[in-house]
């Protein structure tokens, strides 16, 4: 069984014991769930699929949303842990074991919270978001995610990382008339046409923002290219790919009329492949500003996206707060400094003892 109560290392390394590859959480929501159930006093437990959800109702007043997904990548040979000289090795002990460790030990060992506590282990966030979770719950258990701020502990080595840039992809293409090589002035090459788009992005200024003084920096970059026929055809199409993440002071909306903007003047045509909105710090709002203070004042801003956005969509201010570095998930060699685990776990029992 999981000892909450014990050493939240030790819980770190049993839950990175237990294979939760996305889509076969099942054993380790069982575990999850009869440990919250036995070891923890004043939490009412539910079971969603593969998630497992605790909260207190004490009539504080603020409420806490402590979240951690449980599923991990496919292990590659990195499982069970390893304690080597201070650092725990182990699929997911970064990507983020180590994180629901910390909120599960302090669900079960923090007595008087000076806020009410959800606690949310949720399941398929490694693969597509229309499997997520956090979405299911949104759907059936709206009032399960209701919070003045939520924290999600995924690997921020220590630092609060506010917010999350949105992203957006958008399909650059070019048309032409196809010709044999060797009569090229018969034909119109798509693929050159492309050059003008790429000296574009060669030539961006990325803008940086500051917003409750986390600077998000935006980029907008060319990730792929295809076109062409054969060896000894001129091509009549071709597309590059651009991704643009932004900073979260524009919409999809407004990331996607800047995209047209760069472009604009260009023989070209451009399709929105897909987007996800970002999400703005919130950290002026007395639950965050707290955690702020708690945290003493390190924080930075997101880059990349992560499930924050979710809270943000919601009206609810949130950050990654979690042991582990996030450069290491998903890696082989994936590990975690042990002393991180315990620094967040004595930052987080400040906060929510207030």
């Amino acid at each position: 069984m999981l000892d909450l109560h014990g050493d939240p290392i030790a819980l770190t390394a049993a839950l990175v014991d237990i294979p939760s590859e996305s889509r076969h959480e099942a054993r380790i929501a069982d575990e999850i769930e009869t440990a919250l159930r036995e070891q923890t006093v004043g939490f009412e437990v539910i079971r969603s699929g593969d998630a497992v959800l605790a909260r207190t109702n004490l009539g504080r007043p603020s409420r806490v949303l402590l979240a951690g997904h449980t599923d991990t990548v496919p292990a590659a040979d990195n499982v069970p842990s390893r304690l080597v000289d201070g650092v725990l090795h182990g699929c997911g002990t970064s990507d983020m074991k180590s994180g629901d460790a910390v909120f599960l030990h302090l669900a079960a060992t923090v007595a008087e919270p000076a806020h009410d506590i959800t606690l949310v282990m949720y399941d398929c966030e490694e693969i597509e978001a229309t499997a997520n979770g956090l979405g299911r719950i949104e759907r059936e258990l709206p009032e399960w995610l209701s919070a003045d701020v939520a924290i999600l502990g995924e690997p921020s080595g220590g630092y609060i990382e506010a917010g999350c840039q949105g992203t957006l992809r958008v399909l650059v293409s070019a048309s032409g008339t196809r010709a044999h090589s060797a009569r090229s002035w018969l034909g119109d090459n798509a693929v050159h046409k492309l050059g003008d788009v790429l000296a574009r992005l060669t030539a961006y200024q990325a803008r940086s923002v500051d917003i409750d003084g986390c600077v998000y920096r935006e980029g907008l970059s060319a990730v792929r290219i295809d076109g062409g026929v054969a060896g000894n055809v001129i091509p009549d199409a071709a597309t590059v790919t651009v991704n643009f993440r932004f900073a979260p002071d524009r919409s999809v909306e407004q990331a996607y009329a800047h995209v047209r903007e760069v472009f604009d003047g260009l023989d070209v045509g451009l399709k929105l492949a897909d987007s996800a909105a970002g999400a703005l710090p919130g950290l002026t709002r007395p639950a965050a500003a707290a955690l702020v203070a708690a945290a003493g004042g390190q924080v930075r801003a997101k880059y990349g996206w992560t499930d924050v956005a979710r809270f943000a969509a919601l009206g609810i201010p949130a950050v990654n707060y979690g042991p582990g570095d996030p450069n290491l998930a998903h890696r082989v060699d994936e590990h975690v400094d042990i002393e991180q685990i315990t620094v967040v776990t004595e930052m987080l029992r400040r906060y929510l003892t207030g």
